[in-house]
């Protein structure tokens, strides 16, 4: 289904009819990668899964101010509105992750619980977020340059995902696939305008942030993990689950388990 917010034709696809939960992909990905979860978290959850702007069947504007973290945050407070949705869980898995933050600190009492896979506050010193802005701005301009096959060529090949190399043929194929569905523009704008170094940090605010917050890492994402510790440290009702022989992505290299693990935390 398709909702018009501040201007933005957004894509939204929900499924059952419990207690709602609001599920926001990663950097490239799109709604799809949820739909395997659908059924069962649509058990005891009304699933609702966004393409986030710029990507998906969600519109990439030109304009990279709509972009910015809280213009987002605020586009998903309008969708809500919308939906006639007071309070959600919200599920997010790096990108969406740090999104879902933003959104919870932002607006903490339209949360319920926080499931944040593989994610951050952001970065915490101005060198940090200043040497991520160069980086996320010459990768911005390569995708433009180069167009997306050498962009998803160079992309599929970063460490983060080196563990997804040992997933099988066709689900590599299959995520090659959707990220080569998505726009130039939506991807380089998305890089520009929320990404990692853009966006506010949430370091300090964690230690007044009482959302209750499902930490998960994958124990062979040791970058994130050192991050994750980090958070719990601040998190006042947080847990942190790591699994086993997984990498980044863990709701794609073990799936069951994923499933198992959120399901489990979203319907006590």
């Amino acid at each position: 289904m398709r909702h018009v917010i501040d201007g933005i034709r957004y894509n939204v696809e929900t499924f059952g009819d419990g207690f709602p939960v609001i599920l926001l992909h990663g950097f490239t990905g799109d709604v799809s990668t949820w739909r395997p979860f659908f059924e069962t978290w649509g058990e005891h959850s009304k699933v609702i899964a966004v393409d986030l702007i710029g990507h998906g069947k969600t519109e990439a504007p030109d304009d990279v101010e709509r972009y910015k973290m809280l213009s987002v945050v605020d586009d998903l407070f309008l969708l809500m509105e919308k939906l006639k949705i007071s309070k959600a869980d919200f599920v997010g898995y790096s990108m969406g992750g740090r999104l879902a933050l933003s959104f919870a600190a932002k607006y903490p009492t339209m949360v319920r619980k926080l499931v944040l896979e593989s994610s951050s506050p952001g970065l915490d010193s101005e060198e940090e977020r200043k040497k991520r802005i160069e980086q996320d701005t010459k990768l911005a301009a390569f995708i433009e340059e180069k167009g997306m096959e050498a962009f998803v060529d160079h992309w599929e090949n970063i460490p983060l995902f080196e563990t997804q190399k040992e997933l099988q043929k066709e689900i590599q194929s299959s995520i090659r696939e959707q990220r080569l569905t998505n726009s130039i523009i939506g991807l380089s704008n998305s890089l520009i305008g929320m990404g990692t170094g853009v966006q506010p940090s949430w370091w300090k605010e964690l230690w007044d942030l009482k959302v209750d917050t499902l930490l998960l890492t994958g124990s062979l994402d040791q970058k994130f993990c050192l991050i994750t510790e980090r958070m719990k440290e601040r998190l006042e009702n947080a847990q942190w689950i790591t699994v086993q022989g997984c990498g980044h992505a863990i709701h794609v290299e073990n799936s069951e388990k994923f499933g198992t693990i959120v399901s489990r935390y979203l319907s006590n």
